[in-house]
């Protein structure tokens, strides 16, 4: 096997990739105020600047999925995407992206497809950004324990006491979005 050889000029270093990957939020967006959903979208957006993510992907669910999560009734999927929409055209920001891929499914997908297809479209490292809730239901899956070694959780808000057990195990794969990191307070010294 031949060998290859690059000449860089003397002293140089490589340059320090800033961009960590893809936040995405994957909620209901399900209001029933809509200053709410915009405080919530407005989170997000501020935790993907800070974290310096390349984009952060909204994935609202569609209502079949949502009502074997949660039984209660949502809006039609397409009236929560009309009001994402227009917070994305409100927010002006580029980093901002809707994933409709459920809404073209128009069925239930599983959390572990729904990862999947993100994983294709926009590679890695994938951070999901979760309310509390949403982290306890996902934790109740089976597939959980294989899909969060590949992906990281950010939780919008701090846990309440009742934490799913698969969430206490895999502790060191979560963090709260206003806190920072143990990883990140290191790599900061």
């Amino acid at each position: 096997m031949k060998r290859e050889t690059a000449q860089v000029p003397f002293g140089y270093e490589p340059p320090v990739r800033t961009v960590k990957g893809v936040l995405v939020f994957y909620d209901s967006f399900e209001s029933e105020r809509e200053e709410d959903l915009e405080e919530e979208l407005a989170a997000a957006l501020v935790t993907a600047r800070q974290r310096n993510f390349t984009k952060l992907v909204l994935y609202p669910l569609h209502e079949e999925t949502l009502r074997r999560m949660t039984k209660i009734p949502v809006l039609p999927y397409h009236k929560r995407e009309k009001s994402l929409i227009a917070w994305k055209q409100e927010s002006g920001s580029s980093l901002v992206t809707l994933e409709s891929w459920e809404g073209r499914r128009k069925k239930y997908t599983p959390f572990e497809a729904a990862v999947r297809h993100l994983e294709e479209i926009y590679g890695g490292p994938l951070f999901l950004y979760v309310t509390p809730e949403m982290a306890n239901r996902l934790a109740g899956y089976d597939a959980f324990k294989e899909v969060i070694k590949r992906i990281r959780l950010i939780l919008s808000t701090a846990p309440g006491e009742a934490l799913h057990p698969n969430l206490e195990k895999f502790r060191s794969r979560w963090d709260v979005a206003g806190e920072a990191s143990a990883d990140q307070a290191n790599r900061d010294k």
